[in-house]
């Protein structure tokens, strides 16, 4: 019997996975495929982009280094530790319907919660590496990864979930799945999953080109869709605006790839051979409810879109941090009342969004008589300083807040990286995976308010560099905010939100 199996070994699996085996439960992941690498996994086209968000997940569970190291970067790329008061605008932004915008046109002043440290900036790495850095974790931590096991059914009961793989059941209290857009978890656990139908199918290949020199590198908009060329060799991209007519309908013979390349490039640029290639579409899908008796999903398995914008591994890790931590305290039996619904109150609001978003984009870069102007317009829009804030508060990560019911605007956010006179910077006390109560006052008597909680609230004691004005923080295990005071905290409102976050300090039943 296992505390969770998990479906998918993909970023979102392996990521939750590590979480869960870190808070000391038995978790199995059951993968279809029998190899953990591919071609569609490693450069170029297994290239992914992180935000500067999900760089500070990794650095916050002491896996930074080795993403830096998996993905063939030095750090510049990410930033590096600094002892600066003052937020700093960050040195990339992402696009909006391939339209490239200007980092210097950000405001740091949206950043007033934000202090430099060892991330960030986004991060351009691959799948390969993001997997090899949570598969290496994960084995480190006791968790045990079936490959070669693709799921044939799942039952549950009020007490446990039977998993059917590969003819074996395995047995769990909990089953969780990760396994993609297609998720037969999904399918069978019965989860609603709704939305709306694809405009265009995209193609994403390998190739050879007898005449590379007729196609621009970038993001390419045409009056008749996109095409997109990276400095990778035979790299190709397209967006063919048909209504996702051909996704997975036909073989993606050269021929095909050709005449679509042709068209919406508007040029007679010839492919001479095709190594690779894969089509997909806009279909922008979400389950109603994140959780469905013992049965939960993360990733792409809760929600589908595009991949305009880069967004969809970012938030299924967003996921995989936000349910870790939570689903563990379920299992320990330390959880608070309906802990594990905030779940689905806190991240299905986000995915909507990210789905919106991606919709947005379609719809800017679908063809027409009146695309030009359009898009015309809303470059002018986003070129503008307010456009370009906007683009990067949407798409990095660091300016989402969660609705926890408090008039304080830094409740519900990702916590700044507060580092104390000693060199101890809250990125390395969230480490383990704890709650981490950050005390700024000279009188240190946060400590005894943080005993009940002692080894899942772990108390430090400042002073800091720079407290932003704070007096004292909680912050849960997933670098969330979750309450804060000034220069005289009230004990007794951090024992209620401690509570409210962590349970009756006295009532631990595993279950």
């Amino acid at each position: 019997m296992y505390d969770v199996v998990i479906v998918g070994a993909g970023p979102a699996g392996l990521f939750l996975a590590g979480e869960l085996a870190l808070a000391d439960c038995s978790v199995l992941v059951l993968e279809r495929e029998r190899e953990q690498t591919s071609p569609w996994k490693a450069l170029p086209l297994g290239m992914r982009g992180l935000n500067a968000g999900s760089v500070e997940t990794f650095y916050r569970r002491g896996m930074l280094t080795g993403l830096l190291d998996a993905s063939g970067t030095d750090g510049e790329q990410v930033g590096a530790a600094s002892d600066a008061h003052e937020p700093q605008a960050p040195r990339g932004v992402s696009h909006f319907a391939g339209m490239q915008l200007d980092p210097v046109n950000i405001d740091a002043a949206v950043l007033r919660f934000r202090l430099p440290g060892p991330a960030t900036e986004g991060l351009i790495t691959s799948l390969d590496a993001v997997e090899a850095v949570l598969a290496e974790r994960a084995a480190m931590l006791g968790v045990q990864v079936l490959r070669g096991a693709p799921v044939e059914a799942a039952t549950q009961d009020g007490d446990t979930v039977v998993t059917r793989a590969g003819g074996r059941d395995y047995q769990a209290h909990w089953l969780v799945g990760c396994d993609g857009g297609r998720s037969t978890v999904r399918e069978l656990a019965g989860f609603d999953f709704v939305g709306t139908a694809p405009l265009f199918t995209g193609y994403t290949a390998r190739v050879t080109f007898a005449d590379p020199e007729k196609l621009d590198l970038g993001f390419n908009l045409t009056p008749a869709g996109m095409y997109f060329r990276t400095p990778f060799e035979g790299h190709l991209g397209m967006m063919d605006f048909d209504g996702g007519a051909f996704d997975r309908s036909q073989p993606l013979t050269r021929e095909h790839l050709q005449t679509v390349l042709r068209r919406v490039s508007g040029t007679d640029a010839t492919l001479t051979e095709v190594h690779l290639a894969s089509s997909f579409t806009d279909r922008a899908m979400q389950t109603t409810t994140y959780r469905n008796g013992r049965v939960l999903l993360a990733g792409d398995a809760a929600h589908i879109h595009s991949p305009l914008g880069g967004q969809g591994l970012n938030l299924g890790i967003g996921d995989a941090m936000n349910l870790g931590w939570k689903l563990a305290d379920t299992i320990h039996g330390t959880a608070p009342d309906g802990l594990l619904d905030t779940y689905t109150a806190e991240r299905h609001p986000v995915g909507a969004a990210i789905l919106d978003w991606s919709r947005a984009q379609v719809a800017t870069m679908n063809p027409g008589p009146n695309a030009t102007a359009l898009r015309r317009l809303v470059h002018d829009l986003l070129d503008t300083r307010d456009g370009t804030t906007h683009v990067f508060r949407s798409t990095s990560g660091l300016s989402h807040r969660y609705d926890l019911g408090s008039d304080q605007p830094i409740v519900g956010m990702t916590a700044p990286d507060f580092r104390l006179v000693d060199g101890t910077r809250l990125g390395d006390l969230l480490r383990e995976g704890h709650g981490v109560a950050l005390d700024f006052t000279t009188d240190q008597r946060l400590h005894d308010a943080t005993m009940g909680w002692k080894g899942r609230i772990r108390y430090a004691a400042g002073p800091v560099s720079n407290d932003l004005g704070f007096g004292a923080l909680l912050i849960r295990p997933d670098g969330i905010v979750a309450w804060t005071d000034d220069h005289d905290p009230d004990h007794e409102a951090f024992r209620h939100a401690a509570t409210h976050w962590f349970g009756d300090p006295l009532h631990h039943t595993r279950a």
